[in-house]
Order: structure tokens, then sequence, then C-alpha cells
């Protein structure tokens, strides 16, 4: 696959602290690729980076195959951009803001602002300064997609916006990929990555902490298991299991983590009565969070 953003031991410091370290990381050509992390954990850092907004202080930055600070021009012209503090001339109306920033592109057909707008339900006669943060947002959202840029740059696009929008959201994300187009969505929010991303990295505290697709991650989960049985049973019989961990008996009740395949307690318990079964999948939020507070391991594919 050929790279729409290839990364080489991106680091950036401010003075004393570090806001990236040694970032190493390719989004492919034609993926949805959620780049995942709490609030501060670099993420802007990056985005800004491969706009040349701010310059790193050392490693490589390959975007559309330009470097984005020699050839920042042409490479903004293919990009779609919206900060995670989008701010326009709350003056304008909002048709008036979409319409000036469609020109510096070269023009874009009104009927498509029209149509962005309509989907968003974004009122265009309406003054920015008069809009909630979640409207001004879609005025963002409008101005990053209306000329379908080859990369779109979205940093915590869903900020402020109501549940029924963010769905529309995520349709215009897939709809992007189906024409071929790559995305790069920051967020902090595992569930709407989630819904729409083919593979993540997972950031924390300015260092790559995960990076695979969302089915490997959800495979890397684990089980939360409870088993009742019809006498009392040993913990010792089942702790020794491979995958199996986190082992309580209370009485007729076994309660266990399960990482991996579950064939080795299945069997286990198959040597008794079983009255009950229950297995639960970690939520994938949970593991998120894992990452993000340190208690996974890192791994990267």
């Amino acid at each position: 696959m050929t790279a729409a953003i290839e990364l080489v031991q991106l680091t950036k410091t401010y003075g004393p602290r570090r806001g990236l370290t040694r970032l190493t990381l390719q989004v492919h050509s034609g993926e949805v690729f959620g780049y995942l992390g709490p609030n501060g954990a670099g993420k802007t850092t990056t985005i800004r980076m491969l706009l040349d907004l701010i310059r790193p202080t050392s490693g490589t930055a390959r975007v559309l195959g330009l470097d984005p600070r020699a050839e920042a021009v042409e490479l903004h012209r293919r990009i779609g951009y919206l900060a995670g503090d989008f701010v326009v001339d709350g003056r304008q109306r909002a048709g008036e803001c979409l319409a000036f920033l469609a020109a510096l592109r070269g023009g874009v057909p009104r009927r498509r602002i029209i149509e962005l707008a309509g989907r968003l339900d974004l009122d265009l006669n309406a003054r920015i300064k008069s809009l909630s943060k979640g409207n001004r947002q879609k005025v963002g959202l409008v101005q990053a997609f209306m000329h379908h840029p080859e990369l779109l740059i979205l940093d915590e696009p869903t900020s402020g916006l109501d549940p029924l929008v963010q769905q529309t959201f995520l349709d215009l994300v897939r709809e992007a990929r189906e024409a071929g187009q790559t995305v790069l969505m920051s967020s902090h929010i595992m569930s709407e990555v989630e819904a729409v991303a083919d593979r993540v990295a997972i950031i924390r505290e300015g260092e790559l902490v995960a990076l695979d697709t969302v089915a490997d991650l959800r495979a890397r989960s684990f089980l939360q298991v409870r088993i009742n049985f019809a006498a009392p049973v040993r913990a010792e019989e089942f702790t020794p299991l491979p995958g199996v961990s986190d082992v309580t008996v209370d009485g007729t009740t076994l309660a266990c983590r399960v990482d991996g395949s579950p064939d080795p307690l299945v069997k286990a318990a198959a040597r008794h009565t079983i009255t009950g079964l229950r297995a639960d999948t970690q939520d994938l939020e949970d593991l998120f969070h894992g990452y993000y507070n340190g208690e996974a391991a890192s791994t990267a594919a």
C-alpha cells in the first residue's frame, strides 16, 4: 500500500517538556485511520506538524508524498483540515464564510455546500457569532469536506455535535473512504473511531503505545467469565490453566478472567455439573483506557 502519511522518529519538544517522542507510523492511502489518546497526549501536536503549523524538533514527515515545510502550498490544496479549535470571523453568515473559503480553494460548487449544510442541519443564513459550539463545528466540517480533498485531517471532529449529527458525520467519513479519500481522525472517544476506522493508533504522553486494526484489538480483549456449578469447586483446579487469571471461588460460583482461547477453562469446567455460565467480552472502551493508563502492553503493527 502507498502511504498518504509517513512519519519517522517524529519528535517535538517544548523546552523541558516533550510533546511527542520518536513517533513512527504510516497511514495508508484510502484508509480511515483513528488517532486516539486522552487530551494532552500529543494528537494535535502531531497534526500541526503534518500541516507545517509547527515544526518538529527532529524526525521527518511526508504527507501525500510531499514535504510539509518545503511544499506546503501544494500540500494544503490537497487536504481538508478541521482544527480542534476551529475559529472563523464571527461577523459573517455561515454561508458567506463558506463561500469565501471555497473561493480561496479555487471554487466549490454552491450545491455541494448546500448539500453538506442540509445533511448537517446547518443554517447558512445564521451569523457565526450567534451559533452554538456544535453549529460552529458544522461550519468547520463543511469547509473540510466540501472540495473532495485527497486527505482529510480531522482533529476531534465531533466536539459539540449532537448524537444525530455525529451519525451523519460518520456517514460522511464512510463515503469519503468509498471515494478513495484518506481520513486521519483524532479523538479521545473510542466508540466513534471504532465505527469507521480501518486501523487505529493509540498515543499516550507523546508516545505510540498501540497500532493495529480495530478487529485485532478486539481479539486482544479478554473475557470475564462466571460459572455456576451444582457443587462447590476448588480454585486450585482452575488457577494453573493457560490464559486464566484472577480466579475466585465463592461456594459453587467461579469467577475469572480469560485471555485468549477459553477452551482449557471450558474443558476443566466440564468435569463438573454446570448450572449456569456467563462470559462478557471486555468493552473496547475499557481496553483503550487500559492503554491510556499504561495498563496494557505496547504493540505495533
